[in-house]
């Protein structure tokens, strides 16, 4: 059978054809035909054919435009082993320049290939080959990427010497490349010196916030930025701004981008919605965050992990498994992200029975190698339900080494059920591998705490302050009017102060008239009962509360972010007050949410 020409094939028949016509049959002429072949290639092996052609009519030597043609569309064309082949030819030019450097080092970062590309840069130098504007950014990518901080700086000062410093697009790749690789000092140095900053340096430099962890700050410069005139973000800048928005619970103004995007932007790409799935879920709009997921077109690992891990945060594990079994029957395959989502959904649900099947599944498939944070999920997912001995078990047969993490979570589950002796053996591995931390030892002493045993707990705080660790205080952060307010235990720095403890004492009345009464179990000091009692009252949650009863309408909901587990008392105590104020309280703490509503909480005091 034989079999149909390629396109490309009848392409360069026709084209011999051509070549007997005497109006053609020059250098311009043969030139202009290969060129045009060229745009034809689809894939290496048609490509090669039409390089071979190059050569033969003697159009690669003889002219720099079609060497450099050819070698950037073997760069450029993310075919496979492309970037190999790209090499040979260009090893094959007698004077590569500027542009064919820039060819490759751009080829090879898109390849990922990032010491190759510096590697580039090098021998252009060494060949005394002139970079220029386009050079930097890519180079600087490749930096970023790789985290090479001390080379990036290295190309800076070059940067510096030939004169570009003043370019827009270098300019905006330092800025990434600082913050990306943990220098914000000189990211905001190089962003500050700009005369013109177009909304790419501004999203340059929220996005740089937002990889250093930085969140308020990057909201701070979002907002800088959306009040500047003639500018509208990117949507890089409001990624990285909705991811701001899902790290501070601030609603409202993820709401506000959100309506901005549908105004502006005639089709929402794959990772803007993610992203918007994942601020809505993080931010407690569980039912927009779903809206938004079931209408997009097309899904992929990202989004069902945002997904999943927001039914998690929510309590609601068995819709997560149900969510997962729906992105494999879609021939999605889970990645390690996605099993810590299901875990971690399972966990929070006390599913315990489907999180060992979940893990099993995942060793059996072998396509994704269990991590530190996996073994972790189970150990939690078992140590919640109690199941001590055999969460222990699991460490101990761990297939990797032994980390922080599993013996953290062990450790925490092992104060939760107040089992003394295995919390030891915890406390006694964690702090070999982990001496730094200063929630280790908080977490230590706690459990002495709650056990009395207070040599104990003085030996631990004593390690603290030796040690010069710092603890992050805990705060609860509540959003009124468009504005965040962030409260401390005992929080006495509010404008508001005094309406707000007067609301406190209208409360606790109410609360006795309920039956409330204080745990002084959650007092983990060894003080009178009194003081107890008062430190209780002063706990962050409270106050935010107060503070949201006061300046908020009635029958509106009151939303709290939290940085730490809420503690027990905390959770009967919003149980009560969601029922005598008829509001309903939404809590997040580091974990998941919690819904309280009518004197109930969703999580069915399960968390």
């Amino acid at each position: 059978m034989i079999k149909a020409p390629t396109i490309l094939q009848s392409l360069l028949a026709s084209r011999d054809d051509l070549t007997h016509n005497p109006e053609v049959n020059n250098f311009g002429g043969k030139e202009q035909e290969c060129l045009y072949l060229l745009k034809r290639c689809n894939n290496i092996e048609e490509f090669k054919q039409v390089h071979a052609r190059f050569i033969k009519l003697s159009l690669f030597r003889s002219s720099q435009f079609s060497a450099s043609s050819v070698l950037s569309k073997c760069a450029h064309s993310r075919w496979e082993n492309s970037m190999n082949y790209a090499a040979s030819v260009f090893r094959g030019i007698d004077d590569p320049c500027t542009f064919d450097f820039n060819t490759m080092i751009r080829g090879y970062v898109n390849e990922m290939s990032f010491e190759v590309a510096l590697c580039f840069y090098n021998e252009m130098m060494e060949r005394g080959i002139e970079p220029d504007n386009f050079t930097y950014p890519c180079l600087l990518k490749a930096c970023t990427r790789s985290k090479s901080i001390r080379e990036g700086k290295q190309i800076h000062g070059h940067v510096f010497k030939l004169g570009l410093e003043a370019d827009v697009f270098v300019q905006n790749s330092l800025i990434n490349m600082y913050g990306r690789c943990g220098e914000m000092e000189l990211s905001s140095a190089v962003f500050e010196k700009m005369e013109f900053k177009t909304a790419a340096s501004w999203s340059s430099m929220v996005s740089a916030c937002v990889g250093m962890g930085l969140w308020s700050e990057c909201l701070m410069l979002f907002g800088e930025m959306c009040r500047e005139t003639n500018l509208k973000a990117e949507e890089s800048g409001m990624v990285s701004a909705l991811s701001a928005c899902a790290n501070t619970g601030a609603l409202n103004l993820g709401m506000s981008i959100h309506g901005f995007l549908l105004r502006n932007i005639s089709e929402l790409n794959i990772i803007v919605q993610t992203s918007l799935v994942d601020m809505y879920v993080k931010c407690g709009c569980l039912d927009k965050a779903l809206h938004i997921f079931q209408k997009m077109e097309k899904r992929n690992n990202l989004t069902y992990s945002a997904m999943i891990s927001g039914l998690s945060l929510h309590g609601e594990g068995e819709s997560a498994l149900r969510m997962f079994s729906e992105m494999i029957k879609e021939g999605l395959e889970p990645d390690h992200v996605v099993y810590v989502s299901v875990l971690n959904a399972c966990s929070h649900s006390g599913l315990v029975k489907e999180g060992r099947r979940v893990f099993e599944e995942m060793l059996k498939e072998g396509k994704v190698e269990p991590t530190a944070e996996h073994y972790g999920c189970l150990v939690d997912l078992l140590g919640r339900a109690g199941l001590l001995e055999e969460a222990l078990e699991t460490i101990q047969s761990m297939s990797i080494e032994q980390n922080d993490v599993v013996w953290r979570s062990f450790l925490s589950q092992c104060r939760v059920h107040q089992n003394i002796e295995l919390g030891q053996i915890a406390a006694q591995e964690l702090l070999k591998l982990s001496s730094h931390n200063p929630g280790d030892y908080l977490l230590i002493s706690n459990m002495y705490s709650q056990a009395q045993m207070w040599d104990d707990v003085a030996r631990s705080r004593t390690e603290i302050a030796i040690k010069g660790l710092k603890q992050t205080p805990g705060f609860s952060i509540v959003e009124v009017k468009g504005k965040t307010h962030r409260f401390v235990s005992q929080d006495r720095s509010h404008p508001q102060c005094k309406e707000i403890y007067k609301m406190l004492h209208q409360m606790e009345w109410q609360l006795k008239f309920e039956g409330y009464s204080p745990d002084l179990t959650q007092i983990l000091l060894n003080v009178d009962e009194e003081e107890k009692e008062e430190r209780l009252k002063g706990h962050s949650q409270k106050v935010a509360i107060a503070f949201a009863l006061l300046y908020t309408s009635p029958g509106s909901i009151i939303k709290i972010a939290r940085n730490l587990r809420m503690c027990s008392d905390c959770h009967t105590y919003t149980k009560k007050i969601s029922m005598i104020y008829e509001r309903e309280i939404v809590v997040r703490d580091r974990n998941r949410f919690h819904l309280f509503k009518g004197g109930t909480c969703s999580c069915k005091d399960y968390w």
